[in-house]
């Protein structure tokens, strides 16, 4: 798809490998809605790109139809919606004091990753079935984001490598629920990135971390994942895949 002209969505735009997305996205000519928390930069950021901000909370789930909705209407359309929002917990599964996993924090982190995710796709595949098809019969494209985690989590892990596993595992069945409509699904998978998420990681603790990777041994930058997310929206045949970028890295058990 061509991105002058676009209209995009971009959840957890604020902020990261997201913001750097929307960034590429509107220097090549597209329209775009950053959406995220009330408490985020999210206004500075849309100012800065020409664009609008609309807060919201993901694990609103209801509130989340009626945000989109009013983005989609701003913009006049929608074709992209890139997101990012996420998070995790630490706790293994039994605890070194033999207390289980919080039930209520492995459903938390389900909901904000995988069910949210889940919700935004839906919403946002109906506004793009709207859409006239282009010459090649695209209507859109939606881009998740998983984790390397959810192939091999770390000790800690087991909520987030569930619910990332989970994006994975839908995106090649949604994108063959839509692709009668046009619409492409995709999910990136970064491994450790360089975001608000890992500031407190200190540059020890980093290249502990990555010392595995096959190369570059270090965080991945938000524009790498933004590189790959354009990429993403301008090919065609790019449809139904997890895409790893994690410069080889595979996780330790620690």
């Amino acid at each position: 798809m061509e991105i002058a002209g676009s209209k995009g969505i971009f959840v957890g735009g604020a902020s990261g490998m997201c913001r750097a997305t929307a960034t590429q996205f509107a220097e090549k000519g597209g329209q775009l809605a950053i959406l995220d928390l009330e408490r985020s930069d999210g206004a500075s950021v849309a100012e800065a790109l020409g664009a609008k901000f609309y807060p919201c909370n993901v694990m609103d789930f209801d509130g989340m139809v009626d945000v989109i909705g009013q983005a989609v209407e701003d913009l006049g359309g929608l074709h992209f919606l890139v997101n990012t929002a996420g998070g995790a917990v630490a706790q293994r599964t039994l605890k070194k004091g033999g207390e289980r996993h919080s039930l209520d924090d492995f459903r938390r982190i389900v909901d904000l990753n995988l069910i949210a995710s889940f919700n935004i796709n839906t919403v946002a595949a109906e506004h793009m079935a709207k859409n006239e098809p282009n010459a090649d019969g695209e209507r859109g494209v939606m881009i998740n984001t998983a984790s390397i985690a959810a192939f091999e989590g770390q000790i800690g892990q087991v909520a987030y490598t569930a619910a990332k596993a989970g994006i994975a595992g839908m995106t090649l069945t949604m994108a063959r629920d839509l692709g009668t409509l046009g619409i492409r699904c995709m999910t990136i998978a970064p491994s450790l990135f360089d975001t608000g998420l890992t500031a407190g990681i200190p540059d020890e603790g980093a290249l502990q971390l990555t010392k595995d990777a096959a190369f570059p041994r270090r965080m991945g930058q938000p524009h790498e994942y933004a590189t790959m997310a354009i990429a993403i929206f301008e090919c065609p045949m790019m449809n139904g895949s997890t895409l790893r970028v994690d410069g080889g890295q595979r996780f330790a058990p620690r």
